[in-house]
């Protein structure tokens, strides 16, 4: 029941705004697609790269299985034209990296007691909020694997367990 709601809620989607226009589909969402893809190869990629260069300081091997399973499917998308939507669900949830990259950035340069950590580390909690734990939820009900809705609630929790301690400590 909840699928074909969502299956009704997309067509409208896709009738009322992206094929209103006759150029849009084409081009702005065609390109968006592209690059949106793009984009992420090449950040997995990128990322990868560094972890082998460095490893295992940046990650293990649970970072490099990430990476592949990730460019994997990004590739059998952009081949196969399937699980286009599912596709951008996952890569949306990609968009909490930034701030965990900034505060690895800030830990090791020493800088865990400044407020530019505090800030980074309440911009991680609100962007793991809206992002991982409010996404997912929704899409857990339309069957998507529960598995990484679990793995993305143990880290919301580490999260918010670091989120009280720093706000503890804090004068």
């Amino acid at each position: 029941m909840a699928m074909m709601a969502y299956k009704y809620q997309a067509q409208a989607l896709m009738r009322d705004y992206l094929l209103a226009d006759p150029l849009i589909p084409y081009t702005s969402v065609l390109i968006g697609i592209v690059l949106c893809k793009i984009v992420s190869v090449g950040y997995f990629i990128t990322d990868l790269t560094m972890i082998f260069w460095l490893y295992p300081s940046l990650g293990g091997m649970e970072y490099v299985l990430h990476h592949t399973l990730s460019l994997v499917a990004i590739a059998y998308t952009m081949l196969s034209g399937e699980g286009q939507f599912y596709t951008y669900v996952v890569l949306i949830s990609e968009s909490t990296t930034p701030e965990i990259n900034m505060r690895w950035f800030l830990d090791t340069a020493g800088l865990k007691k400044s407020s530019a950590y505090l800030i980074n580390g309440i911009l991680m909690f609100v962007a793991w909020l809206i992002v991982q734990m409010h996404a997912f939820g929704y899409y857990l009900t339309l069957v998507v694997p529960a598995v990484l809705f679990v793995m993305n609630t143990l880290w919301f929790m580490k999260i918010l367990k670091g989120v009280k301690k720093t706000l503890a400590k804090w004068p």
